[in-house]
C-alpha cells in the first residue's frame, strides 16, 4: 500500500483558480428516467447561471436509487441510455459545464444481465468519461453484487484546472479508491451517495470520509440523495470536508437544495471548499423528518389520494396519526375509533381530542355488534373451551376488516400503528392490528416511540403546532385493550428491557450468552429471543414500513421461517 507522503508526492496543484460546485441535492425517482433528466437538466442550468463549473448528482440519480430488479431488464437500460443521452445534448448549452450523473452503464454479454453503477462526466455534447463503482455492499440493506459488475482504474476529470478525484458511495468506506485518484494525480475528491438513513449514520458518514480525507490529504464533497423510496429513506445532509477533516459546507438534512461549494486552489497549496454549513439535528428532529419523509414520499409517488388509520386512544396511533398530519396535511389523513366492550372511557376522550387537535376526520364505528356475531357463529366449535387469545384477536381482525373496507372504498391507504418492540414479539395479529398498506413505526421500539410523542409535543418542525399528542396518551400504561385490565406488561418485560435485548440480538447479532453477561436476566432474555424465533411467519406478512436503524424487519432482515437453530 503507497504511503500518504508518496501520494502527496505525486499531486500537483493547479495554476490560482476559483470555481463552484453544485450538488443536486435531489428527491430522484425510481424509474421515472424522463423526470429524472430532466430535473438534472434543470440543477445544470440553475448552476450554470450561477456561475458554476461543476454539477455533482447523488449515485444512481437518472434511475432513482435502488431499482432493484429493473437493473437486469434489457428495456429499462435502454431508457437509461435514452435519458444519459438527453442530458449531454442539454449539455451543449453550457460547453464549460461538467455534469457528473450516477446512472447504469450495460455490460455487453455479462452473463444474467448485471451492469455496472456508474457515474458519467458529461460536458459540451459529450460523455468524456464513466467511472465505474469498484465495491459493492452486499449487507444490510444493500444487494448490488445481485445487479452489478465491479469496475476498475480512477475516474479523474479536470474542471478549470483542478483534478477532480471520482468516487462512488461505498468505494469512500475503503482507502484504496481514494489513494488510487490521488495516485492518479486528483487535487480533490468527489463522492456521488446514495447512502440510506438511521439513526446515527450522517455523523458516522462524515468521520469515515474524514479518515479518506486525512489519508489521502485531499478535500472531498459528499452528493447525497434525498427522499423515501419503499422502505429506506434518504437524508441528504450533503457535505464537504477540507483536507484537515474540517466540514467546510453541510447541506440541510431532509430537503431538496442545490448546494453550493466554493473551490479555491492555488499553486503550491492545498484546494479549499467553503460554502454554507446547516445545523446538525439532534436524533428525535432526524427521526422525526426520517418518519415524515418515508410517509409523504410512500403516500406521494404511489399516487394514493390519503391515509386513513385505527385511532385508539393510544400513543402508538397517536403517533402515527401526529407523523402522518405532519407529512400530508390533515385534509389527507382520516381517523376511525372502533371500540370494543373493553375499551376504556377515557381512550374514547383521548382519541376524540387527539383528533381534534390534529384538525382531522374523526368517526367511531363500535364493533360490539360484530364481535358477537363472530363468536355466536363460532359457539359450536368453541363450546366449553374458554375464551383466550382467540377471542381477543377477534376483535383486532375485525378492525382491520373495517379498515381495509373503507381503504377499498375511498382509495387512501391504511396506516398500520405497530412499533419494532411489537414487531419483534409478535405482540400483534395478523390480518388484525397488521392489516394496511404502510407501516409507519414498525421500526421504532417503543421506547423511542415515548420519547418521540414528548419531543413533538414541545416541537413544531412542520408548522402544525405544538403538543398535538394528549398527555394523558403519553404517562397512562400501554394497552392493547382486548380483555379487562390488560396492560402490554402483562405479556412482556418492561419495554427499557425488551427493546434493550430486541438492539442487542436482533440488530447488532449479540449471542444470548452475551447479552445475559451484560446484566440482563436470563429468564427475559430466553422470553424475547425466542419470541423474536418464532414470530418470523408474521413479520413476513407485514406491510412495508420504513426503515430508521442499522437493522430493521425488511429488507436488511432474511430469517427462515422454518427454523430449528435456537442460540
Amino acid at each position: 500500500m503507497a504511503k500518504v507522503d508518496d501520494i502527496m508526492a505525486a499531486v500537483t496543484f493547479a495554476p490560482t483558480m476559483s470555481f463552484a460546485i453544485r450538488i443536486a441535492q435531489q428527491n430522484f425517482v425510481v424509474g421515472d428516467i424522463q423526470g429524472n433528466a430532466h430535473t438534472i437538466i434543470e440543477a445544470a442550468r440553475a448552476a450554470h447561471a450561477d456561475g458554476a463549473r461543476l454539477v455533482l448528482t447523488p449515485e444512481l440519480a437518472l434511475t432513482g436509487y435502488a431499482a432493484e430488479d429493473l437493473y437486469l431488464r434489457p428495456a429499462f437500460l435502454s431508457a437509461c441510455e435514452a435519458g444519459l443521452a438527453q442530458i449531454a445534448q442539454a449539455s451543449t448549452q453550457w460547453p464549460d459545464l461538467a455534469i457528473v450523473v450516477g446512472h447504469p452503464e450495460r455490460i455487453a454479454h455479462e452473463p444474467g444481465g448485471r451492469c455496472h453503477n456508474a457515474a458519467s462526466v458529461v460536458r459540451n455534447g459529450r460523455i468524456e468519461q464513466t467511472y465505474a463503482k469498484q465495491r459493492l455492499p452486499n449487507y444490510e440493506v444493500f444487494d448490488e453484487q445481485r445487479y452489478f459488475v465491479a469496475g476498475k482504474g480512477d475516474g479523474v476529470f479536470d474542471v478549470a484546472g483542478v483534478r477532480v478525484g471520482l468516487l462512488i458511495c461505498e468505494d469512500a468506506w475503503w482507502p484504496e479508491p481514494a489513494r488510487a485518484a490521488a495516485r492518479a494525480g486528483a487535487h480533490m475528491l468527489v463522492c456521488l451517495n446514495a447512502s440510506p438513513f438511521h439513526v446515527g449514520k450522517s455523523a458516522e458518514r462524515e468521520e469515515v470520509m474524514r479518515e479518506r480525507v486525512r489519508e489521502t490529504g485531499l478535500p472531498l464533497v459528499y452528493a447525497h440523495l434525498v427522499g423515501g423510496q419503499d422502505e429506506v429513506v434518504f437524508e441528504g445532509a450533503s457535505f464537504a470536508l477540507n483536507a484537515d477533516g474540517s466540514v467546510a459546507m453541510r447541506a440541510p438534512a431532509f430537503e431538496e437544495v442545490q448546494a453550493h461549494v466554493q473551490v479555491a486552489a492555488e499553486a503550491n497549496a492545498t484546494v479549499q471548499l467553503d460554502g454554507a454549513k446547516a445545523p446538525v439535528l439532534p436524533w428525535e428532529a432526524e427521526l422525526w423528518a426520517a418518519l415524515v419523509m418515508g410517509v409523504r414520499d410512500y403516500i406521494g409517488k404511489n399516487g394514493f389520494p390519503g391515509v386513513l388509520l385505527g385511532l385508539s386512544g393510544g400513543i402508538d396511533s397517536a403517533l402515527v396519526l401526529a407523523i402522518a398530519v405532519d407529512a400530508l396535511g390533515a385534509d389527507k389523513v382520516r381517523t376511525v375509533m372502533m371500540p370494543s366492550p373493553y375499551t376504556a372511557d377515557i381512550s374514547w376522550i383521548d382519541a376524540r381530542d387527539m383528533a381534534e387537535r390534529m384538525k382531522v376526520p374523526y368517526e367511531e364505528i363500535a364493533i360490539a355488534p360484530q364481535f358477537e356475531a363472530f363468536k355466536a357463529a363460532l359457539a359450536h366449535d368453541f363450546a366449553g373451551l374458554p375464551e383466550d387469545t382467540t377471542e381477543e384477536n377477534l376483535q383486532a381482525r375485525i378492525r382491520g376488516t373495517l379498515l381495509m373496507a373503507l381503504s377499498n372504498k375511498f382509495g387512501s391507504v391504511v396506516l398500520t400503528t405497530g412499533n419494532k418492540s411489537e414487531m419483534a414479539t409478535g405482540y400483534c395479529t395478523l390480518y388484525g392490528d397488521m392489516a394496511g398498506g404502510f407501516a409507519v413505526i414498525k421500526d421504532v421500539v417503543k421506547t423511542r416511540v415515548f420519547a418521540l410523542a414528548r419531543w413533538r409535543n414541545a416541537n413544531d418542525p412542520f408548522g402544525k403546532g405544538t403538543n398535538p399528542i394528549p398527555e394523558r396518551i403519553i404517562t397512562r400504561p400501554p394497552s392493547a385493550e382486548l380483555r379487562p385490565d390488560q396492560t402490554d406488561q402483562d405479556s412482556l418485560p418492561p419495554y427499557e428491557v425488551l427493546d434493550a435485548i430486541v438492539e442487542r440480538y436482533m440488530e447488532r447479532d449479540e449471542p444470548i450468552d452475551a447479552i445475559v453477561a451484560a446484566g440482563f436476566a436470563q429468564a427475559d432474555v430466553d422470553k424475547v429471543t425466542r419470541l423474536i424465533k418464532i414470530n418470523e411467519y408474521k413479520r413476513r406478512q407485514a406491510p412495508v414500513g420504513v426503515r430508521v436503524t442499522r437493522r430493521s424487519f425488511g429488507k436488511d432482515w432474511r430469517y427462515p421461517i422454518t427454523n430449528r437453530f435456537r442460540a
